[in-house]
């Protein structure tokens, strides 16, 4: 065998085109908790679901939409706000080539047996979530993640289970990824992934988060925007 020949029959691995799932841990302060906790539980009132039981209160529709204007989450929201930026950057935008604009921001509480359905958010372009509460073991309710295709399955369907022949839990073919709710935790992805929230099945811990959806458009001093890219809301004008 020619020198080197093992080596070039070695199959090798590329992972090309991964999704980007931005994870950063913010410390949060145990007061300021306290009362972010204490202004969500105030706002959402009498109202323990959305409305059917096993739906988590979700404040999006609720009329709980403007989280980012109040003054108990400012700092948050700031913290937040450099982490989007950053996400821009990592994926390979020019920062001074885009603006980002936070366009709502709801709070979501999850009680004992609660879960959200699978969807994703096709009126923004960037979301994220960042948690109140979770230990990280998962228990109150993963935040579960499916890809838009499965490239690797090779026979379509295989990969999402069913006892066919591939692997249960195989990384590159994965019918989906759960990401385990922890204090602090802030997740950032793609607003058209679609996602859900598993049930909470912890008792003691009620699971809650901060959503918020991001638009990206031109930046307004740019005259002539990009063709796929919205002009800067400065230059839009309502009508009627």
């Amino acid at each position: 065998m020619a020198e080197g020949g093992a080596a070039a029959e070695t199959l090798q691995i590329e992972r090309l085109f991964p999704l980007a799932i931005g994870r950063a841990l913010l410390p949060p302060d145990p007061l300021d908790t306290a009362v972010q906790l204490q202004v969500i539980d105030g706002l959402r009132g009498e109202a323990a679901s959305n409305p059917d039981p096993g739906c988590a209160w979700t404040g999006d529709l609720n009329g709980v939409w403007k989280l980012h204007r109040h003054p108990a989450f400012a700092a948050l929201i700031e913290r937040i706000g450099h982490q989007a930026l950053a996400y821009l950057e990592a994926v390979g935008f020019e920062r001074h080539a885009v603006a980002l604009h936070l366009q709502r921001c709801w709070p979501v509480v999850s009680e004992e047996g609660q879960v959200i359905g699978r969807h994703h958010h096709p009126n923004a372009h960037l979301s994220a979530v960042y948690y109140l509460s979770g230990d990280g073991s998962g228990r109150c309710g993963c935040l579960r993640f499916w890809p838009r295709e499965h490239p690797n399955e090779l026979v379509s369907g295989l990969a999402v289970g069913h006892g066919g022949p591939i692997a249960t839990g195989h990384p590159l073919n994965a019918p989906w990824v759960d990401v385990a709710p922890r204090a602090g935790l802030l997740l950032l992805f793609p607003a058209r992934i679609e996602h859900a929230v598993l049930a909470n099945e912890d008792p003691d811990d009620r699971r809650v988060s901060i959503s918020l959806d991001f638009a990206l458009t031109a930046p307004a001093a740019v005259d002539t925007p990009p063709e796929y890219l919205a002009p800067h809301p400065s230059q839009w004008q309502e009508l009627g």
